[in-house]
């Protein structure tokens, strides 16, 4: 999915000026990275706020144009309102072709019906996170992973490790640790599992 993001050059900086920006239906940003000097702009709010609501924005080389010049950039951190639908403050930082990315990318779990811990063994799906740590090239950066859930019994886990990456993508591994991904769980046994996984 290609994602298209309009801005400007903001040259007043500040917080009365951002407070100016927000009122007016703009959202203060900046874009860092590479070579070249980090810019302070501003986008359009309620554009951004869509795009913001489609999961694939999060884990896309997105296109942003700055006074008509495109370069690519990922979302790397935002800000909102604390009760507000309000985006306060967002964060792009620029992608070179040639290094590795490092980003969270969504998972999606396919195969929960067919599983036979659940089908047959009446089991449970104990989702433990929903993302995974990756490094990769802009070129490969999927839009999400997905794990296949079909083969799982009950008491079987998926492991960070035994999830099948897209080409090009390697898992980001901290340390000796090999999260659990998911787990099918016997009823009643959901709440034991999740206290095992934040043991782990």
């Amino acid at each position: 999915m290609q994602f298209e993001v309009i801005a400007n050059k903001r040259d007043l900086q500040g917080t009365s000026a951002s407070r100016r920006l927000r009122r007016a239906g703009m959202v203060p940003g900046i874009v860092y990275g590479g070579d070249a000097a980090p810019v302070a702009i501003e986008t359009h709010h309620n554009d951004l706020l869509l795009k913001m609501k489609k999961e694939a924005f999060y884990a896309s080389i997105i296109n942003l144009v700055i006074d008509g010049k495109k370069e690519q950039v990922l979302l790397r951190d935002y800000q909102t309102h604390a009760y507000k639908q309000q985006i306060l403050h967002i964060d792009f930082q620029r992608v070179d072709a040639t290094h590795e990315l490092h980003i969270k990318v969504p998972l999606h779990f396919v195969g929960e019906e067919d599983a036979p811990g659940v089908k047959l063994g009446g089991g449970l799906v104990n989702h433990v996170t929903t993302e995974l740590d990756v490094h990769c090239l802009a070129k490969d950066l999927p839009e999400f992973i997905e794990v296949n859930l079909s083969a799982m019994k009950v008491g079987e886990n998926i492991h960070a490790s035994q999830v099948k990456l897209p080409k090009g993508v390697a898992l980001v591994k901290h340390g000796e640790d090999d999260p659990i991904v998911v787990s099918i769980v016997g009823k009643g046994g959901a709440q034991e599992a999740e206290g095992e996984a934040a043991a782990e």
